[in-house]
């Protein structure tokens, strides 16, 4: 009875009403936790985190660099999961929250290598090296991509769909690449700032805006991503009927949203 509620619930995904009607609640909670988590974020690691005993206040571009690199990651295994689940159970609004996601998880891995490049100048005294973690994170950003043009390329959407699905699919394997790059091989790169397992190597008063930074982010993507995948629904199911009265009752309301 358990498992048979749980299957119900996952299906209802698929409905993209229930979708749209769901996401309209969320949305203002992630929107407001990501203001306030950024914004505080933001002015406790620039103006109140204590400079760093080597790099000095050069680090302070962690604050940027970090939440951009693991939501970059976490972007293409979310790629990965929805194109998983529109093969297998055929879920358009998969392909949906796909196709929304790629162009958001582009801009942070390019944000990610600018911030890396910006900080890596006054660090190694170079803006780029072919570092084993700064090359896989820009075949990452090629991926995204090539997910994008083929999204726009193949005119069919179930044949599109497809081909995005396989593509961040083959693609996901470079995600552990990027993640244990800096142990498989010797790099120029520092390790992992966040590990579940041990202890902050930084001091608290230099974690903690750094954490809220990351959850900031990611509210940020949660955000983003439904505004982008709520307004595609409305553009894939524009002859339903839900969507012509959800349209009317927006625009008497003064605008979609």
């Amino acid at each position: 009875m358990v498992t048979l509620m749980n299957w119900t619930w996952f299906h209802k995904w698929g409905s993209p009403k229930w979708f749209y009607q769901i996401s309209g609640r969320w949305l203002p909670w992630l929107s407001a936790a990501a203001v306030l988590l950024i914004a505080t974020g933001v002015v406790w690691g620039l103006a109140f985190a204590p400079p760093d005993y080597q790099q000095g206040n050069s680090f302070r571009i962690i604050y940027i660099h970090v939440p951009a690199a693991m939501l970059a990651q976490s972007c293409y295994v979310l790629l990965a999961v929805a194109g998983l689940v529109g093969l297998v159970w055929k879920m358009k609004i998969a392909d949906v929250a796909l196709q929304s996601a790629a162009p958001i998880g582009a801009w942070m891995t390019a944000i990610a290598l600018l911030t890396g490049a910006i900080w890596g100048k006054p660090t190694w005294g170079s803006w780029w090296v072919w570092d084993a973690r700064l090359t896989s994170m820009l075949i990452l950003l090629f991926l995204y991509f090539g997910v994008i043009a083929l999204g726009n390329a193949i005119s069919n959407r179930d044949s599109a769909a497809k081909a995005c699905a396989v593509l961040a699919l083959v693609g996901v394997v470079n995600i552990p690449i990027i993640k244990y790059s800096v142990e498989w091989w010797n790099t120029l790169h520092q390790g992992a700032t966040f590990k579940i397992t041990e202890r902050p190597a930084m001091p608290a008063e230099m974690w903690l805006p750094l954490l809220l930074m990351v959850l900031g982010f990611y509210c940020f993507f949660g955000a983003v991503l439904l505004m982008r995948m709520r307004l595609e629904v409305l553009k894939r199911e524009a002859r339903a009927s839900w969507v012509k009265e959800e349209v009317a009752k927006q625009i008497e309301q003064g605008g979609v949203r």
